[in-house]
């Protein structure tokens, strides 16, 4: 473990991206790990196998038990559509991005022109902007879609989709490297990524410690980098049980740490300004600023994102603007990766 010298730089440019570490020889819980305080200046390097040293017994680490869809239809050689979130009676949020290499780039200046062949069978109509994400004056990104499929969607999907992806510079992983060890039930279009770093080994050693896990599940929806958007609605479930270890934690003096921005946000819909937290499902449309805070998560452990990324105003409101900075000038200096198969960075209080 290393112990990094604080800096006050500003962040940059986004960290650099990489292969799955499973694919390359290497195990998931080999990717680095910095952990930082709100309390102190402290900065420590070390990797996610050695995440329990710093969990107590009695801590909670809340978890997505999502798992990700290959929710990327490729039409013809130019056009990919994305499916994000369904919505009643067959509509979807989707986004139309052009193919490039293995990857995509957003297709803002398209205009729908009737319904669109799906191969396999089917056809999607795109029937107009995405009302909740659009933001007047700029490019239309998100869009209300009517898909209409000649076999049950996951059906489909497993023989037609593939994982998204985006930018064109990006690897052709298999669905597999898009699943976290939690992952339970399809439903999201985009990898709860914060989670990647555990493998089966690691969680039985958290739990052997006393560490308690507790699912939640928020099924996420296209992120897309480029446009930076705040988080739109998306479906949400948190158990009486998951509730109850929440608050339970809270009552012995022990910490509520989520996994991620979608348990973040899971969790934080169905907290009270006392940081109670209750049981709950339905959509979501909370967007979680540096100004509204947190109620009932103590830490965090997440990924590291792009400076125009929405996660960023959640990871400040958890961590704070000073530790931010921090870590992030400390992360770059180091060469951590970024994006979806990179390095982690937790917060504790």
């Amino acid at each position: 473990m290393n112990v990094l010298s604080p800096s006050r730089e500003e962040p940059t440019a986004g960290l650099r991206p990489r292969a799955p570490l499973e694919l390359t020889g290497r195990r998931r819980d080999d990717a680095r790990l910095l952990i930082a305080w709100r309390s102190s200046d402290d900065l420590v390097q070390t990797t996610m196998a050695h995440i329990d040293s710093f969990l107590e017994s009695g801590d909670v680490i809340v978890v997505n038990t999502s798992a990700t869809r290959p929710a990327a239809l490729v039409v013809d050689r130019e056009l990919v559509i994305h499916l994000s979130t369904e919505l009643d009676g067959g509509r979807w949020v989707v986004e139309l991005r052009k193919l490039c290499g293995a990857g995509s780039l957003p297709w803002l200046d398209y205009r729908p022109n009737g319904p669109i062949d799906l191969p396999g069978g089917g056809a999607i109509e795109v029937l107009g902007p995405y009302s909740p994400a659009a933001r007047q004056g700029h490019p239309v990104r998100l869009w209300t879609a009517q898909l209409d499929l000649a076999r049950p969607l996951e059906e489909h999907l497993a023989r037609f989709g593939r994982p998204i992806r985006y930018g064109c510079e990006v690897g052709d992983w298999p669905l597999d490297a898009y699943q976290t060890v939690f992952a339970n039930g399809s439903g999201s279009a985009e990898m709860p990524s914060a989670a990647r770093g555990f493998t089966a080994e690691l969680v039985t050693r958290l739990v052997s410690k006393g560490v308690i896990v507790a699912p939640i599940e928020l099924h996420t929806g296209v992120a897309s980098q480029e446009a930076g958007e705040t988080p739109y609605p998306e479906h949400y479930r948190v158990s009486e049980a998951t509730a109850a270890a929440v608050n339970a934690a809270h009552a012995s003096g022990h910490r509520v740490i989520t996994v991620g921005t979608t348990a973040t946000r899971a969790i934080e819909s169905v907290a009270s300004p006392n940081g109670t937290v209750r049981a709950g499902e339905g959509w979501t449309d909370l967007v979680i600023t540096p100004r509204r805070g947190v109620f009932a998560v103590d830490g965090l452990l997440t990924g590291w994102h792009d400076p125009e990324a929405s996660h960023l105003m959640l990871v400040e409101a958890v961590a704070g603007l000073e530790v931010l900075d921090r870590s992030y000038a400390a992360a770059e200096a180091a060469s951590f990766a970024g994006h979806e198969f990179g390095d982690f960075h937790l917060v504790l209080p």
